[in-house]
Order: C-alpha cells, then sequence, then structure tokens
C-alpha cells in the first residue's frame, strides 16, 4: 500500500504565488486549494451561487466552508470584473471557458515550479489547509469543513503535527445551546442507527452513556425503560427508534450490537459514532453530556425550579441543591441552561423570571431614568424598580457611587448634578450685559 504523503508548501512561496498571479485563472485555483482547502474537482466545477460572499463561506454539496477576508475580496473583484455570462468560477485566461481537471493541475504546477515548489503538488495545498487548521481548530470543526472523516484525520495527518495527536476538545466557553431543529433533523435521518438509538436514549431518557451501552431488551418494556434503580418513560420518537431497531435485529441480548461481530459496543466505539453523527449534522460543538442537562432540565428539573422561583420570587444555587437533591454543580448547570434559553436571568447569586427584574446590563440606567424622575431613592426603591432584593442593590448602588454617577445623603440616593455635564445638557453662554443671570453648573 503507498504511504499518504503530505509535502506542505513553503509559505513565502505561497504568498509569492499569489502576487504574480493576482488575477486569472492560476491564482484562483492557488487560492481555493491552499485558502479553502478545495478538491481539483471542486474547484473545476465552483459556481457563483456556491460562493457566499455575503456570509464569508463556500457552499459545497457536503459542507460549507468559511473563507477569510483576503479570499472573499478577491473572489468579489473577480466577480466584479467579469460580464456574469458565465456562473463557473474557474475560467480559461484565453477563451474563458471552462477548464479541464488536466488544465487545472498544469496550471498549478507551472505556478508552483516558477516558485520552486516542484514536489508540491495541487493536492498538498489542500493538506496544508487541513493542517492549518488543525492547529487552530479541533477536529470536529477540521472534519466539517474540509469533509475528512475523523480516521482519516487521524491516520493522515496527526503525525504532522506538533504534538503528533488531534485535539478531541470541544473548545467553547458557555455552556452550549441546543439547536433543536438540526438536532430534530439529525435524528429523523440516523433513525434507528446506533448513533440514532443512542441520541435518543440521551436526549430525551437522560441515559448515560454506560448505560446505553449495556442496555438490554428484556429492559424495554413498552413505553418504559426498566433499569435497576428506577424506571425511565420513553417519548414517541425513541420508542420509535427502539421498534424500527427491534423489528430489524430482533428483540434478543443487548439492544446495541455492532453489525459484524454482534457484540455490544464498546462505550469508545459508540460514542465515536455519535460525534462523527453530530458533526456531520453542523451540530460538533454539542456532547451527550449537553444533552442528558438538557433531558433533565425538560423532565425533571425545569418545572419545580421555575415553580420555586414563581412562589418566592428567585432562586440560588443552594436551593436547587434542596429542590432536586444534586450536587452543586449540576444545580449551577442546570441554572446555567435555564437562562440561556431566556427562562431565568441571572443577578449575582439569584435567579429570577425575566419578566420580573430588570437585566443587569439595563439596571443602571433605570436607576438614573428614575432618579432624573423622582429626584431621590431609598435602597428599598432601587430594590422595588428592578425587581430584586434590597441587599442585592448594594453592589450596583456602590459602583454607581464610586463612578460618580450618583451621591448619597444619609439614606437617601441622589444624581450627581456636580458631575461633568453631558454636551446635549449644555446651554449656551449668556452674553456679558445680556441680562441674564450666571448659568450654575
Amino acid at each position: 500500500m503507498q504511504d499518504y504523503v503530505v509535502n506542505r508548501p513553503d509559505k513565502g512561496a505561497m504568498e509569492q504565488a499569489l502576487r504574480e498571479n493576482s488575477t486569472g485563472a492560476a491564482g484562483a485555483i492557488l487560492r481555493l486549494a491552499w485558502q479553502a482547502g478545495l478538491l481539483r474537482d471542486e474547484i473545476q466545477r465552483l459556481t457563483w451561487e456556491q460562493v457566499d460572499l455575503w456570509d464569508g463561506a463556500i457552499v459545497l454539496p457536503d459542507r460549507r466552508v468559511p473563507i477569510g477576508r483576503e479570499l472573499s475580496d478577491w473572489l468579489q473583484a473577480l466577480r466584479d470584473g467579469r460580464d456574469r455570462s458565465q456562473e463557473t468560477v474557474v475560467l480559461s485566461d484565453r477563451d474563458h471557458k471552462p477548464l479541464t481537471p488536466q488544465s487545472i493541475s498544469r496550471l498549478a504546477r507551472t505556478a508552483l515550479d516558477r516558485q520552486g515548489q516542484t514536489s508540491v503538488r495541487l493536492i498538498d495545498l489542500r493538506h496544508d489547509f487541513v493542517l492549518r487548521q488543525l492547529e487552530e481548530h479541533d477536529w470536529q470543526y477540521v472534519s466539517r469543513i474540509t469533509g475528512v472523516e475523523a480516521a482519516g484525520l487521524n491516520v493522515h495527518f496527526a503525525g504532522h503535527l506538533e504534538d503528533k495527536k488531534i485535539s478531541t476538545r470541544i473548545r467553547r466557553e458557555e455552556t452550549a445551546q441546543i439547536d433543536e431543529f438540526a438536532l430534530w433533523k439529525l435524528l429523523r435521518a440516523e433513525g434507528a442507527s446506533p448513533a440514532g438509538v443512542t441520541l435518543w436514549l440521551t436526549w430525551q431518557a437522560g441515559l448515560q452513556l454506560e448505560e446505553i451501552v449495556a442496555l438490554t431488551w428484556d429492559q424495554v418494556r413498552g413505553d418504559r425503560l426498566c433499569l435497576p434503580r428506577r424506571e425511565i418513560p420513553l417519548s414517541g420518537g425513541a420508542k420509535k427508534a427502539l421498534e424500527e431497531l427491534a423489528a430489524r435485529e430482533g428483540r434478543e441480548g443487548p439492544v446495541l450490537t455492532a453489525p459484524r461481530s454482534r457484540q455490544p459496543y464498546d462505550r469508545t466505539r459508540l460514542s465515536k459514532l455519535v460525534r462523527a453523527a453530530l458533526v456531520r449534522a453542523g451540530l460538533d460543538d454539542l456532547t451527550l453530556r449537553d444533552l442528558r442537562v438538557d433531558c433533565a432540565l425538560r423532565s425533571g428539573g425545569e418545572g419545580p425550579i421555575l415553580s420555586h422561583v414563581r412562589q418566592q420570587g428567585w432562586v440560588t444555587r443552594n436551593d436547587v441543591c434542596a429542590l432536586l437533591n444534586v450536587s452543586r454543580t449540576t444545580a449551577y448547570n442546570r441554572l446555567k441552561q435555564l437562562v440561556n434559553r431566556g427562562r431565568l436571568t441571572q443577578v449575582g447569586a439569584r435567579y429570577y423570571l425575566p419578566e420580573r427584574v430588570v437585566p443587569p446590563d439595563r439596571q443602571e440606567a433605570a436607576v438614573v431614568d428614575y432618579l432624573e424622575r423622582e429626584g431621590f431613592a431609598y435602597r428599598q426603591d432601587v430594590a422595588r424598580l428592578l425587581g430584586i432584593g434590597a441587599v442585592q442593590c448594594r453592589p450596583l448602588l456602590q459602583r454607581m457611587l464610586a463612578q460618580g454617577t450618583i451621591v448619597q445623603d444619609r439614606q437617601r440616593y441622589l444624581l450627581n448634578r456636580k458631575a461633568a455635564p453631558r454636551e446635549e445638557d449644555l446651554e449656551p453662554a449668556v452674553p456679558a450685559g445680556g441680562g441674564g443671570g450666571e448659568r450654575e453648573l
């Protein structure tokens, strides 16, 4: 078997090649291969309809490739210079006709040889694009924009990276927000596949991966799962997926088995199948844990939490721990999900219904407007205005005092009239002898 060879081009030589081919077919070929990772056939067939200059992306049948400002501007200039009679992006410089695959390879070869890149092939420009993306992003993202499966990324490209491995860590700072429409599309597409059943049982039944791997058909009883320590109702979608799987595979032994060996899936393999399905659907930032948390909120956590907030006016993480008998970390994650869904608004350590509280980013403006209208306010007035507790007003009022926005007179808070006036508040100066009094600032 022939080795998979990757000949990375020299960056300086490539930049020089782009400068020398600032217009024309060779420039388009080099840019689309090196800056967007397109294959030769994709370059040949690319049409302007597939070039989304507004959102900065090239939309191919199997993937959407984001493009940088440099390539986007170059394609815009190329488009503007055309007479719009041809929809094909890459045209011959001589007769303005679409190029054959052989002509594309020849033009790329000539341009690369001119820069001394004699060992670099057109496909190597795509390979270099893949490697540059892997150096900056996790494999889920790279797989989605390049169309290369996870196995291919590991086998062909990991050895060319500095760490000799490909990052599997999902890089994000906040809790994932689930695109339910995209997830439903994925579930319909996967049906009763191992990935589809796993997603159904995670999102709709809250099962952990270890429980799914160990699940047997004798635990599936009508519309319920009877696990050793609990019973879980099945949603319509999860039940239908299991029924389709049973009709195809039978109802004996483990629910999920590998197609060839008929042995139960191990946790790692099943996790990879699910991850690949999520990547294909553009949900590469979503994890099974995110789906379990979402299930917990919908089935057992959201209702009690919101009911508690309606009764008490607010809820804290400790309240959720006691209410649901969960850890502080789990309580925090459930509250964060409710905030992301717009069901709660966080103010300090408390969580409120959005319609009953002024959000933190608007509190200061609300206080200023109130003081402009009423003249002064006590802390209790501010609490009623913002819909929060009087104790929670203290950090806001202290911050506004430190900024000089307000001043304190015993228990009252007033606008600082001695603060620098806004330009629109200034009145024209009265000329000397004009009969007017001096304006007091």
